[in-house]
């Protein structure tokens, strides 16, 4: 019915408020409607805190009774740092339930659309379902395939380059796409770079110019450890650095002042890329955001490890010795491109940002 999908509409508007804040929990959002008007409204806001249908439930009141309620994700049905949302649902009354989509943490998997069903309540599933998987899509990924999202952003000119013959690349995007870029940190549970990037930028990588409270984790590749001890990136502690490379005296030193190494060879001496997000999904994380040169983002995309390209695209050409956007090696044949799928396209500032799904 309309009137469901503008419900719905509203409680995935309300899920949007805990994009900065809810990892490693989904985002989440819970109307109660009754009498054709919104009795309580809930966001989940972040981990260890009332699920979006508790925050719901207590402003509606008496008034949830025989209410229905839209929540962009099944209610969860099991103890975690909070009781389940199900048994909530039910000792309220409510007489229906609209869920977007079904939860794809195992704990819950259906278990918490059963459990309304078998109290009797009426439930509906898939109303948005597309809108919902998008809002949580480092969430799914987490559950669904135990490694996170991962998008690479890269700041290019129109000719595809990110940086001069000479290394030289601040700034070939404008301030606008700049603070962008800031957003998309905030959302992230992760920011990886590679070591050749800290080395001559010296980033900090974190978060600036957006309110949040939440910092995204920061990490390095860096399969040979040639970490500076004074390296920005360092600064505040909880800096997470995977190596090849186990240099043990090293490895005392960096955690020592507040970094954490961890070994994960792969072959050719460098990091195995693939256990390494393993390792960030165990961590909780379910979207990372990769800020790194053409060495990194050619890597990860050589695995089949990149789900989105960001591309932020500045009206400059910067010629052919410029540096370029993923170093894929020599390609012999067509079929071995990297294929892509257009998302979105729209301006920022005085740039294009352009994002495309991997789909080879």
């Amino acid at each position: 019915m309309m009137a469901d999908s503008l419900w719905m509409a509203e409680a995935l508007r309300l899920a949007e408020r805990g994009l900065y804040t809810t990892s490693p929990n989904p985002r989440v959002g819970c109307v109660l409607v009754k009498d054709e008007k919104i009795v309580g409204s809930g966001w989940h806001k972040k981990a260890g805190e009332p699920h979006a249908e508790v925050y719901a439930l207590q402003e509606a009141g008496e008034l949830a009774r025989g209410a229905t309620a839209y929540v962009t994700l099944e209610p969860c049905s099991h103890h975690g740092r909070t009781p389940p949302c199900a048994d909530a649902l039910v000792a309220s009354g409510v007489a229906r339930v609209v869920v977007a989509m079904t939860d794809p943490n195992p704990q819950v998997a259906g278990n918490g659309i059963a459990r309304l069903r078998d109290a009797g309540i009426k439930v509906e599933c898939g109303l948005m379902e597309a809108a919902a998987r998008k809002l949580n899509a480092g969430f799914v990924a987490r559950m669904e395939r135990g490694i996170p999202l991962v998008r690479c952003k890269i700041g290019m000119s129109l000719d595809g380059r990110t940086a001069l013959e000479n290394g030289v690349s601040q700034w070939i995007t404008g301030p606008e796409a700049r603070l962008d870029v800031q957003r998309w940190r905030a959302c992230s549970c992760a920011v990886l770079t590679g070591i050749n990037t800290v080395l001559a930028d010296d980033a900090q990588l974190n978060v600036r110019d957006v309110q949040t409270d939440r910092q995204p984790l920061r990490v390095v590749l860096d399969s040979q450890l040639r970490m500076r001890f004074d390296a920005r990136i360092l600064s505040g502690g909880g800096t997470l650095i995977y190596t090849a490379h186990k240099n043990t005296l090293k490895i005392n030193e960096l955690n020592n002042i507040g970094a954490t190494v961890v070994v994960l060879p792969g072959s050719g001496g460098r990091v195995d890329l693939k256990a390494m997000l393993h390792d960030l999904a165990k961590k909780g994380c379910n979207e990372v955001l990769v800020e790194a040169g053409a060495v990194l983002n050619g890597a990860l995309l050589r695995a089949g490890l990149v789900d989105e390209l960001l591309l932020y695209v500045a009206p400059q050409l910067l010629g052919d010795r410029a540096r370029g956007m993923a170093d894929l090696g020599e390609l012999t044949a067509l079929d071995q491109r990297v294929d892509l799928k257009w998302q979105d396209v729209r301006q920022i500032g005085n740039d294009l940002r352009i994002t495309v799904r991997v789909t080879g």
